[in-house]
Order: C-alpha cells, then sequence, then structure tokens
C-alpha cells in the first residue's frame, strides 16, 4: 500500500537543545497511528511540524506522495489538526470558530469575498456540535465564556468541516472528561473505517491501545520503536517510555500502572530538567543524572518484584481453573452418570415391589433427580460448559438466568450484539468477575434487581457495567479493609482486572446501591467483520 504520509529524517533543534533527531516514520490511509514519549520527547513538536507551524532543520516529509515546503497550510492539504489546547478566536462566536477558515458561502470559487451563508453554518454546526454530545448555551455565544471542555470539542468538530484525508491529535482527551473522551475514541474508530489516516499523539496507554493499529514510541527526541498494537503490549511500552527495555530479558511489568505512572512522570520531569541544564550548568546536570538513574534503578526493581507477583497470581488462577475444569468433568461424566443410572435401575424394581414401597421408592428418585439438578448446577459454576463452545455471551446468558431463579433477583442483561469470541483466558476471567460481582450482590447487598452490561467502548476494549439497587456502598468504603476482614471476593474482582491491565472501580451508585465499573482490554475486535458472519 502506497503511503498517505512518510516522514523522512526529520530533525530540529531550538537553540542548542535537540527536540527532534531523525525521525523516519510512514502513515497509510485508513491506519491509525498512536505517537507516545515521556515528557520531553518531542511529540507535541513532531505535530507542530507535520501542521505546518514549524519547519524542521533537516529531513522531508511527504503527503500523497508530494513533498511538502514550509510553509504549508495544512487544511488546504486535507490534513485536519486537533491541538492539545484549542486554537480559536476568543471574539468569534460558536459558529464562527467552527468553520474559521472553512465558511460556507457563494459562490464557491471567490474565496473570502463570497457571501456568507450564516443560516446555513449554524444549521450544520447544530448538527456537529449534536453528533458530538456537546451542549452550549447558543451558537451565538463567545468562545471565551465557554469551559474548557467545550472549547476542545468546539475545536474537534471544526475538522469535519474540511474534507480531511488525515487528522492529527495532539493529546486533546487531557482536558475531556470521561464521556467525551469516549466519544473521540469512537470517533477515531469510525475515521479509520472510512479509510481517513489518524497520527494520535497521547500518554494515555489505554487509549493508544484502544483505537491504534501502531504505535510510535519517542524517547529523547528519537523514535526507538514502531510497533504493531496486536503484538505488544503495555509492558513493552512502559519500559521504552522510560529507556529501560532489554532485548535479551523479558519486558518488566507493573502490578499497579497508576502509581507506575506517577513516578513514571517525577523520574520524567528530573530527565527533562537535566536535559535543559546540561549545556550550561555542568554540576546540577550531573546531580540530575545521578537521581535519575537512582530512581530508574528503583522502578526496575519494583518491575522484577511485580513481575514475579504477576506471575505467581496467574499460575494460580491457572491451576485453579484446570483444577475446576477436571472436578466438572469428573462429576458430570462419572458421579452424575453413575445417580442417573442408579435412578433408572430403581424405576425398572418398581414394577416388581408392593404398592407401599412403590411411594417411598417415587421420593428417593426425585430426590436423586433433584441432586443431580444441583450437581449440574455445581459443574455450571465450575466450569460453564457454554463458554467453550458458544463463547462468553452464551455463557453469560445461561448463567444470570440460574443465577435469577436461584436467588430470585431480577437481572436485566445487555449484551453488546458485536461481542464476537475472544481468547480463552480473558473469557474465563471475564465470567468470573460477573459470577463473583452477582455473588457479591446475593450476598451483601440486599437487592431486588441488578443491571448487567458488556459493551464494547472501542474494537480493543470491553466495559462490564454491574449496578444493583441495594443497601449501597458506605461513605468510607475501603477495599483493602474488606480484605483484612476474610471477605476477599472484590479484592479478587480487582486482582484479575489488573492481571489483564485492566480498570476496575466501585462506587456508590446515584440512583442507590452499588455500581462496578470494570474495562478489560483484549485484541482487535472488528465491528465489521462481526457483522458478516
Amino acid at each position: 500500500m502506497e503511503p498517505l504520509l512518510q516522514v523522512v529524517n526529520l530533525s530540529k533543534t531550538f537553540g542548542t537543545l535537540p527536540v527532534i533527531h531523525q525521525a523516519s516514520f510512514q502513515v497509510n490511509p485508513g491506519e491509525v497511528v498512536g505517537l507516545t514519549g515521556s515528557i520531553g520527547s518531542g511529540k507535541s513538536v513532531l505535530v507542530m511540524l507535520l501542521s505546518g507551524l514549524y519547519e524542521p532543520d533537516e529531513g522531508e516529509i511527504y503527503f500523497a506522495r508530494k513533498r511538502l515546503n514550509w510553509p504549508f497550510h495544512a487544511q488546504s492539504l486535507g490534513i485536519g489538526v486537533i491541538h492539545q489546547r484549542p486554537t480559536l478566536a476568543e471574539h468569534l462566536d460558536v459558529v464562527s470558530n467552527i468553520f474559521l477558515g472553512n465558511e460556507i458561502g457563494w459562490p464557491a470559487g471567490l474565496g473570502w469575498l463570497r457571501l456568507l451563508d450564516y443560516n446555513k453554518m449554524a444549521r450544520e454546526a447544530e448538527r456537529l456540535l449534536m453528533q458530538l454530545g456537546v451542549e452550549v448555551s447558543s451558537l451565538d455565544e463567545k468562545v471565551s465564556n465557554l469551559s474548557g471542555e467545550q472549547r476542545q470539542m468546539i475545536a474537534i468538530a471544526r475538522v469535519f468541516t474540511i474534507p480531511a484525508r488525515m487528522i492529527v491529535i495532539d493529546e486533546p482527551t487531557v482536558s475531556l472528561s470521561y464521556p467525551y473522551q469516549q466519544r473521540l475514541l469512537g470517533q477515531i474508530e469510525s475515521w479509520r473505517q472510512q479509510g481517513i489516516a489518524v497520527l494520535f499523539s497521547s500518554n494515555n496507554l489505554d487509549h493508544i491501545f484502544a483505537v491504534t493499529d501502531r504505535i510510535l514510541v519517542l524517547h529523547q527526541g528519537r523514535k526507538v520503536a514502531d510497533l504493531r498494537t496486536d503484538e505488544t503490549n503495555r509492558e513493552a511500552v512502559v519500559s521504552l517510555l522510560v529507556g529501560t527495555a532489554d532485548v535479551n530479558r523479558p519486558v518488566p511489568a507493573i502490578w499497579d500502572f497508576d502509581s507506575y505512572d506517577r513516578i513514571r512522570e517525577n523520574a520524567e520531569k528530573l530527565r527533562f530538567h537535566q536535559m535543559l541544564l546540561e549545556k550550561d550548568l555542568a554540576a546540577e546536570d550531573t546531580l540530575n543524572r545521578q537521581l535519575t538513574g537512582q530512581l530508574a534503578e528503583q522502578v526496575q526493581t519494583l518491575d522484577r518484584v511485580n513481575l514475579a507477583l504477576q506471575d505467581a497470581q496467574r499460575r494460580l488462577l491457572l491451576e485453579r481453573e484446570e483444577e475446576r475444569k477436571h472436578l466438572a468433568r469428573e462429576l458430570h461424566d462419572q458421579i452424575i452418570q453413575d445417580l442417573l443410572s442408579f435412578n433408572y435401575e430403581l424405576e425398572e424394581t418398581e414394577s416388581d415391589l408392593p404398592a407401599n414401597l412403590v411411594e417411598r421408592l417415587t421420593d428417593v428418585r426425585q430426590g436423586i433427580r433433584e441432586l443431580v439438578d444441583d450437581l449440574r448446577r455445581i459443574c455450571g459454576t465450575l466450569r460453564p460448559p457454554t463458554i467453550d463452545s458458544l463463547g462468553l455471551g452464551a455463557a453469560i446468558q445461561s448463567y444470570t438466568r440460574e443465577w435469577s431463579a436461584r436467588t430470585g433477583i431480577l437481572v436485566d442483561l445487555s449484551l453488546d450484539p458485536s461481542l464476537g469470541r475472544l481468547p480463552e483466558a480473558i473469557e474465563l476471567s471475564i465470567f468470573r468477575i460477573v459470577q463473583e460481582g452477582l455473588s457479591n450482590v446475593w450476598r451483601h447487598a440486599q437487592a431486588s434487581r441488578v443491571q448487567l452490561v458488556l459493551r464494547h467502548t472501542s474494537p480493543r476494549s470491553l466495559e462490564v457495567w454491574l449496578q444493583d439497587d441495594g443497601l449501597g456502598l458506605d461513605e468510607e468504603f475501603d477495599l483493602t479493609e474488606l480484605a483484612a476482614e476474610g471477605h476477599f471476593g472484590l479484592m479478587g474482582i480487582s486482582e484479575r482486572v489488573a492481571l489483564l491491565g485492566g480498570r476496575f472501580r466501585l462506587q456508590r451508585s446515584p440512583e442507590g446501591g452499588a455500581l462496578m465499573m470494570v474495562e478489560i482490554p483484549h485484541p482487535r475486535v472488528d465491528p465489521i467483520a462481526d457483522e458478516t458472519l
């Protein structure tokens, strides 16, 4: 495939400080390429170079097989740019900012001399804002009066007004709340399906892994990796970000990614200040290098310890699942079959017995049938038989029906129609998370109804949403205190989610009761491919 964007040996220096050094990569039509790097790695400068706002000291950029010469106007080439801080005309209203430089008017060939059709632009602006879920008090409102989140969404809406062949995005989710972040990630996937190339610069690895096809990693201004998203993982990318990757050893992992991100950020701040001082302040520079080196050693030690913990936990869970599978098979293939055989033999002897014994024998046979039903339920709990043959969705449907009948708690189940088949380990883990979550509701919530939702938030991310109408959580709820008191159900869910590189959140529901939200990353599921099956 002919690349749409090709960057060759691009370099940029500010004074004596090199920011981008000999960077080369390409982006194909309809491909989403993630760009990530530590603080001071040069991501934003690279975006500025690609948008024509900075001129490189060396290197070339080709777009649609045409070599670009500076200065160039990105929009006129079909390159839409979404900056980390929205560039808006503060004195203009919402409509004017959305169509700034792309106004609708007549006749089209007269450029800025044409008569503007404000009403048409207002209708189109209203449609775009509705599509993005943005609410403003008035389209005539000056953008200087809007919130930072509204301003960023207006800047995003602007790229819809140009016939874009490529979208360059620089950390826009920093100023966006979770719902707007998800809308943007969904829009990136929509652009990919439309054949529009996307270069997505972000430090949020969850977002990067959710929507990209490849990941470019910058370290100290150099491109140190070009990875296929489906062939790498968070641990490998984190190691490249902090410069600790060793090809001769397994890539280190970290148990608590959130804590590690804070440690890494502090380390990178030290390194960035070191880089700024290295030209003029030799003594301070040496001290910063020592501090950064010591912190990097501590991070590597923490990596190794947590990698050992993860390996031990994975082995424990794997062995437990194998034991459950073996036990379920033994119960089903031997004990249940033996009980059924005894029941048939008892049935055959009924005709030879007196009437008073037939009634007693009937009660015994009924007890055997109930025992068989109980054993089948236990087998299903140990290892759901449908999960191997029909997948996670069928297993969840079967289990929730049985659980609701057994507990008397109603279950409102909503499954993503494009759930698809996932790797066995992920399907089993999600089933166990649902199983333990429902068990916790039954034991502690005193609920009458549960809402369970499994849905894709992106082609590489599945959200499990479990809400009950029970007692809810205490104001000072602490997960670690439950574990200390011997209640390990929710802690087990948290550990499973951590092993899968996901996110776990438990909170009071606004409608009452408790709300558990789990987000699990997984290999890409293509909705288009699912619809054709």
